[in-house]
């Protein structure tokens, strides 16, 4: 991937090392096996890891301490560099894509932590992986989870790594155009069935959101060499929920999918980065996910 000479976003926000300000909204209550499970599949590109815990919960905000400003990533940090220029590269492509319709883009924060931190949307921890919260309008990632990726689920690759942010960025674009409440508004009087099939579809759209961004950062800054589309595609591949649920458990029950199967999430990542257009991911009217 050619992008080691990029500018870097001024939206890193360098939290690693700090205590986490937060406790998750438990109720007093102990988290069942069930919920473990529903969080290991959910694990990984999740847009607000407090849904699930608010649902054994029930509703309540978390406690988060004010964090003191946070510094940026040393200069020496490459992995740490190459996420603040990702994110730059997405910016450039969302403000143009934003101008486009009309609209203006708002950047949003990318907060790098270690092990465990809190956010707007309750105690953020590493084993859930990257995810978004509209709360706050912050991505956060713990840098150890690019480790998993290349050695726990067989998906290396710098591309692969900057698949992850354009995911997370995709939530951010959906809460922007107000995708995310309509869905969380519809979800709340849903059956969990009903639920977990718009979750799907709104994860489906930001992989396909993900693509938009690889097609114009491609054709306006020539950022992809060969083998790069292969390595988001096998990260896609290897986050697909029957492919957690296969190892988590031995088998798959597609009623319970809230991210999508490998093949779907492989299908709309291609659509959006063949495509390069919003239209294109439209996944609430497609006929087939």
């Amino acid at each position: 991937m050619r992008i080691e000479d990029g500018r870097q976003s001024e939206n890193v926000e360098d939290r690693r090392g700090e205590r986490a300000g937060g406790r998750l909204p438990i109720g007093g209550r102990g988290i069942g096996i069930g919920t473990v499970v529903l969080l290991l599949v959910a694990m990984y590109f999740g847009v607000d890891p407090s849904v699930i815990l608010n649902q054994v919960s029930g509703p309540g905000p978390a406690a988060v301490e004010q964090a003191p400003p946070a510094s940026k990533p040393p200069a020496e940090d490459q992995l740490a560099k190459f996420v603040s220029v990702v994110l730059a590269d997405t910016e450039d492509t969302w403000h143009e894509m934003f101008k486009r319709a009309g609209k203006q883009y708002q950047e949003p924060k990318l907060v790098l932590y270690t092990d465990a931190i809190g956010s707007a949307c309750g105690l953020g921890q590493a084993a859930m992986g990257p995810f978004y919260c509209p709360a706050d309008q912050k991505v956060y990632i713990d840098l150890g989870f690019y480790r998993d990726l290349k050695e726990r689920f067989s998906a290396p690759g710098d591309f692969a790594q900057a698949y992850v942010i354009a995911h997370e960025i995709g939530h951010h674009v959906q809460n922007l155009l107000g995708i995310s409440d309509k869905v969380r508004q519809l979800q709340s009087r849903s059956t969990e069935v009903q639920g977990n099939q718009l979750s799907v579809m709104l994860e489906l759209q930001a992989d396909c959101l993900a693509g938009i961004w690889a097609h114009h950062a491609n054709r306006t800054r020539h950022v992809l060499e060969a083998g790069d589309v292969e390595e988001a595609l096998g990260a896609a591949t290897a986050i697909g929920d029957d492919r957690l649920q296969k190892q988590a458990r031995g088998h798959v029950t597609p009623e319970s999918f809230t991210h999508g199967s490998s093949q779907q999430r492989v299908r709309w990542f291609k659509r959006g980065i063949e495509g390069g257009e919003l239209k294109q991911c439209d996944t609430f009217a497609a006929r087939q996910l």
